[in-house]
Parts: C-alpha cells; sequence; structure tokens
C-alpha cells in the first residue's frame, strides 16, 4: 500500500490547485484522476474572475493565463443585464478574463508538473475507511492508498461526498440548457435570440470553422449523456432547422440544480471545489470559487499535516467558504429567475437593469460577482481584517517589491510599516516572513473604499489579512498563534 500525507480525488482546477498549495509547503500529496491524460475535450467554464487571477498572481503564475485570454472590462450579473463595469476598481486585474477550461486545466497542470506532484491517471477514488490516523482510499484498479487526510474534489458527483454520507441539500432542477461545439454546414442564425420558452446562442469558435452552441431545451433533461440528436432536434424547435451540425467536439449539458454539503469536513476527508457546490453556471462563478476554496484550504491542511497547528484550524475552513459558496448559490438562482422569459420576469429584469445602470449598486454587485469585496469574519478590528491584502508596491532596504511577490511560496507574511526593526516575531520568524517596508499610497479596497494605513500587516498565505494594527505585542501574538501555531521554544 503507497502512503501520500494528502490524497486528492479528482484531477480538476481545484484538484490541481490544492495540489499546488500543498507541494508548495513540502507536503506528500497525490491527484487521481479518472482521465488517462490531461486533454480537457469539452469547455464547460470560460473565463477567470479577478480575484482568482490575482490568487494565481500570489504564486507567481498569474501571467500565464493572462498571456493566452481575452481581457473583458465587465463581469456579467445575467447576460441580459447590463455589463458591470470594474475598470474603475483600484486593482491591478480589474477585467474578467477570457480562457477556456481547457486551458486554465492545462496551464495548472503543467505547474503542477513543474513541482513534481504524482497523479494517478485513469483510475479513480471508489470508498474509503478512515480511522484515527489516517484514511485508507480504494481506488478502481483495485490499488490501496494510504493518507492522514482524503479531499474530495471529484465533482457534483462526488463519490467522496457520498461515501462519507455528506447531506448534498439544495433545489432538484427545474430547466436544463445543451451546451456544444461541433460544425455546421449550413449558414446559422448568430448572435443571441430569445422566445417565451427560453434563450439561445449561436457563436463562432475563433480560428477553427466550428460554432458553439447555447440551447434552452423544451423539456428538462436529466437523464444520460446528451447526444447530436438531442441538440439537432433543439435547434429545430429553436430556429426551425438544424443548420446541417455535424462532427460535434464536445456535447454537454447543464442545468439549474443548486446543491451545497452541510459540511465541508468529515474527520480526515474535507470537500472543495463542486463535490461541495454545485449551481447554475450564470456569472462563471463555479470554477473560480472552488479555485479559491482551494487557495483558503491548502496552507491550513499543511500546517496540521506538520503538526504546527491542531486540526481544529481546518474547522476554519468551512467557517470561511460554506457562506462563499451559499452566497454564489443564492445569486444564480436570482439570475435563473431572471433569464426566465415570461412577461413578470421581463418586468423584474428591466428594474433590476435600471438599478445596476447606478453607481452604487453597479460597484457592490460588480465586487460580488468579481470577488473582490470577499470578507472573512475573523472579528473587530481594522477594516483591512479579514479582506484581501492589495497587491501593493513596496519599497524595502532591499529594494522595491510587490506583495503578492511576497506570497509566491504560499508563506504567511508580517509587513512591518513603521520604523524598521520595531517588531519582533521570535518563535515564528521560522514560519513566517517580516518585512520592513514602506508604503506612501493610498489604501482603497473595491468594495470599502479608501481605509486609514494600518502600521502594520499579517497576510496569510492566501492573501487575506490575519491582523492589522499597530505592532502591539499582544494581539499580534494571538494572531500569529491562532494561525500559525505556538511560538518555537
Amino acid at each position: 500500500m503507497r502512503e501520500h500525507a494528502v490524497v486528492i480525488a479528482g484531477g480538476g482546477p481545484t484538484g490541481l490547485m490544492l495540489a499546488a498549495e500543498l507541494a508548495l509547503a513540502d507536503i506528500d500529496v497525490a491527484v487521481v484522476e479518472r482521465r488517462a491524460d490531461d486533454d480537457v475535450v469539452s469547455s464547460r467554464a470560460s473565463g477567470l474572475h479577478a480575484r482568482t487571477i490575482e490568487v494565481l498572481d500570489q504564486r507567481g503564475i498569474g501571467d500565464r493565463f493572462v498571456a493566452l485570454g481575452t481581457r473583458h472590462p465587465a463581469v456579467l450579473f445575467h447576460s441580459h443585464l447590463v455589463p458591470l463595469d470594474i475598470t474603475d476598481f483600484p486593482a491591478r486585474r480589474n477585467f474578467t478574463l477570457g480562457l477556456f477550461q481547457n486551458h486554465i486545466e492545462r496551464l495548472l497542470g503543467e505547474w503542477v508538473g513543474e513541482l513534481a506532484v504524482p497523479v494517478y491517471r485513469a483510475r479513480e477514488v471508489t470508498g474509503f475507511a478512515q480511522d484515527d490516523t489516517g484514511v485508507d482510499v480504494a481506488l478502481s484498479d483495485g490499488q490501496m492508498l494510504r493518507a492522514q487526510y482524503l479531499v474530495g474534489c471529484d465533482g457534483g458527483r462526488s463519490i467522496v461526498r457520498k461515501a462519507a454520507g455528506i447531506e448534498f441539500a439544495g433545489w432538484d432542477p427545474t430547466r436544463s440548457w445543451l451546451n456544444a461545439e461541433a460544425e455546421m454546414s449550413g449558414e446559422p442564425e448568430w448572435g443571441l435570440r430569445q422566445d417565451d420558452k427560453g434563450t439561445y446562442a449561436i457563436g463562432k469558435v475563433e480560428d477553427s470553422g466550428r460554432v458553439r452552441v447555447v440551447l434552452t431545451e423544451q423539456q428538462l433533461g436529466t437523464g444520460g449523456e446528451p447526444t447530436l440528436r438531442d441538440v439537432s432536434e433543439a435547434l429545430i424547435a429553436a430556429y426551425g432547422a438544424d443548420f446541417g451540425i455535424h462532427s460535434p467536439v464536445w456535447i454537454s449539458r447543464f442545468t439549474d440544480m443548486t446543491r451545497q454539503a452541510v459540511t465541508y469536513r468529515k474527520q480526515r476527508v474535507l470537500l472543495a471545489g463542486d463535490a461541495a457546490h454545485v449551481h447554475p453556471p450564470m456569472g462563471g462563478q463555479g470554477l473560480n470559487i472552488g479555485v479559491q476554496d482551494a487557495v483558503n484550504l491548502g496552507w491550513k491542511l499543511a500546517q496540521v499535516v506538520k503538526l504546527t497547528v491542531p486540526d481544529s484550524l481546518l474547522d476554519s475552513y468551512q467557517a470561511e467558504r460554506h457562506p462563499v459558496a451559499a452566497r454564489v448559490l443564492r445569486n444564480t438562482m436570482a439570475q435563473v429567475a431572471l433569464g426566465r422569459t415570461d412577461a413578470r420576469s421581463k418586468a423584474l429584469n428591466e428594474i433590476v437593469s435600471d438599478l445596476l445602470r447606478m453607481d452604487e449598486p453597479r460597484r457592490r454587485m460588480a465586487a460580488m460577482m468579481s470577488g473582490l469585496d470577499l470578507h472573512y469574519d475573523l472579528g473587530d478590528g481594522h477594516p483591512l481584517l479579514g479582506r484581501r491584502m492589495p497587491d501593493l508596491d513596496l519599497v524595502t532596504a532591499a529594494g522595491p517589491i510587490r506583495i503578492f511577490t511576497l506570497l509566491h511560496q504560499a508563506r504567511p507574511v508580517l509587513l512591518n510599516l513603521g520604523e524598521s526593526g520595531s517588531i519582533d516575531i521570535a518563535g515564528w520568524d521560522d514560519r513566517v516572513q517580516l518585512v520592513d517596508a514602506d508604503y506612501a499610497g493610498a489604501w482603497e479596497l473595491p468594495a470599502l473604499g479608501t481605509v486609514s494605513a494600518p502600521a502594520a500587516v499579517l497576510v496569510r498565505p492566501d492573501g487575506y489579512v490575519a491582523w492589522a494594527g499597530d505592532g502591539t505585542r499582544t494581539a499580534l501574538t494571538e494572531a500569529l498563534t491562532k494561525w500559525f501555531g505556538a511560538p518555537a521554544a
């Protein structure tokens, strides 16, 4: 039986990001992936939001994605409402990046390969048994793995979640859509159209001669994998012709099913990404919050494995990330409601559109959709507490440096903006980077506006502020101990 500290079920974006986070912390992690290779045929997700790009910047790989994608100046709360411009947000990545999931996974996979993470391909986790010291993980080829922790990143139908007996509470689907990439021998009706039964779109796939279609199904489709015949019939129902559609590259179906795991942890088994939450794809948030789940969990799990902190730190993963997904579930359900084409829904759509053309509602909604407004409830204190740390340009004795550059190795940073040498972190200096720096600019957050400049900031590896203040020893000691363990003797 092979042993690893952590086994991850599923090698999609969430699983790959988590594997990389653990590898950066020198944790023995392995990924189990059912696909035989890293090719992604379908492209279900189509972009990265601003906060996700920032997360990638924090690890030094953001430019790899930006170089391949297309920048868009806005986010969409619903495709038929006004675009929500984010170019006035005080962030380096104040745009949405158009980039299909196959490219996202390929780039993440290359990074994981650079970090030498082993991947068990062409097999999947079929079950497990856990005890007080670890988890025995059964694979589909009969092999067994032993791990201290198992993380289910294996999608909405998660075998890990089901085997753990974790309830997936929520709402059954009421509507379904077909999504496909194929060729057409005829000339279709390009663009977006609506009728009383739904919304439809046909667009060109750049440099390929193929088309991509999204079609509302007349009847709820839930059984079996969709076929080319299903797509043809849906085209005929909507347009009166199927335009000679043929040679599909991929066909998929999505619904408005909305569910969330009631808990993200059961002893030594955890969930992340679609295994923990599924929802309609409106607003393109699913892949993004899955990657951010991984970044929240990775550094915490690494410290638990190293015995630096008690395993109760893992409870903060549930406390912080469960509300984030719950909010996404609510906003996607609202978007499905706004997308209905009956007269009453259209009236609601018009009113919401008018509201979102106003500056303050636009800023609030855009900050939510982009992930730039995220605020973990870490108690009372400075307005920065629990919020993303801005990527400031600092001046240090060694020269200029950006804050995100200090996070490339997924290590926490204590930034001293007061008198050089005025803060002492003896006992944590093997775990926390102490950086004396100057910053003369404004402290401005997208959702909050300008806040007062702190004298010092403790930044977690995921880029969120764990403490901000004047450097007083008691409060700082409490924060260091809470997040990074007791001081070394």
